[in-house]
């Protein structure tokens, strides 16, 4: 073979092998939900928005919970045994209301036990279907979010504080409109959690917990974090299952030129206990 044909099947080869990673990493993904789901005799659903580069441009694109997932979702779910329980594993920055309440109304009227395991965030929209859940397992450091509305980029909270605080007069027309809708939007997302969460706790508990997650106590980006949800009075858990971890080992960040984390990814343990000798 002359040197020209060999350095072009070199070059063939160099632009197979992203499609030869991915489909590896796409069946270690299936063997390890295949794994999960029988050591848990469930249905596992993972619903992951990792941040993406475009490769020709190398700006970051966000991901975030939109129509095309809740279609997917709901799918899963109406292929499901109302007797199997369902685990829905969360890694999402949020997105669309309207797609995050159709997943939570959907998991919520599940009959069998529901678990949401957040390894590491579900803010907004994840919180959200978080709340529909039986219970919710979170990491140790793993956080949770607000799910008060954003009419576009103002917190609807902050909208309504304009009306109470500044003469209308002094109001231009696009604010008044976006407080208007900011005022429906705090009203229907404070009712929409009471839903979600009225079956299992009492009436009063569940108006608090909504009023505190809706209404803009904090900001939007504020971490919730294990213990903050426990005071509130969410059903969490730390008993995270290491096949999660698993799981979320195989949907890797996209690589950047420059690497800002870097380590061996292997355990480490202190062998015989020499720390601190």
């Amino acid at each position: 073979m002359q040197g020209f044909e060999l350095f072009w099947l070199f070059v063939i080869l160099i632009s197979l092998q992203p499609l030869f990673k991915q489909r590896m990493i796409a069946s270690a993904r299936k063997r390890t939900l295949a794994k999960l789901e029988k050591s848990r005799s469930s249905r596992v659903i993972l619903l992951v928005h990792r941040q993406e580069t475009m490769s020709f441009l190398g700006f970051p694109l966000m991901r975030y919970i939109d129509v095309n997932d809740s279609e997917e979702v709901l799918r899963a779910i109406h292929l499901t045994d109302n007797d199997v329980p369902l685990d829905i594993v969360l890694h999402t920055p949020g997105g669309l209301v309207l797609a995050s309440l159709q997943i939570a109304r959907a998991i919520r009227q599940h009959p069998a036990q529901v678990t949401v395991y957040v390894p590491h965030y579900a803010m907004s929209g994840g919180t959200l279907i978080a709340l529909a859940a039986d219970e919710i397992v979170m990491a140790p450091h793993a956080v949770l979010g607000p799910v008060d509305p954003q009419i576009g980029q103002s917190p609807g909270a902050s909208l309504l504080r304009v009306l109470r605080e500044k003469p209308i007069k002094d109001i231009e027309d696009k604010t008044l409109i976006c407080a208007d809708m900011a005022e429906k939007a705090l009203d229907q997302i404070e009712r929409a959690v009471i839903d979600l969460l009225q079956d299992r706790f009492p009436q009063d508990t569940a108006e608090h917990i909504s009023h505190l997650l809706t209404q803009g106590h904090w900001t939007h980006d504020y971490p919730i974090t294990y213990a903050n949800a426990q005071e509130i009075g969410l059903p969490v858990s730390p008993d995270m299952p290491e096949m999660v971890y698993e799981l979320m080992a195989l949907y890797p960040q996209p690589v950047r030129r420059s690497l800002g984390v870097e380590y061996i990814p292997e355990p480490r343990s202190d062998p015989g206990g020499k720390r601190g000798q």
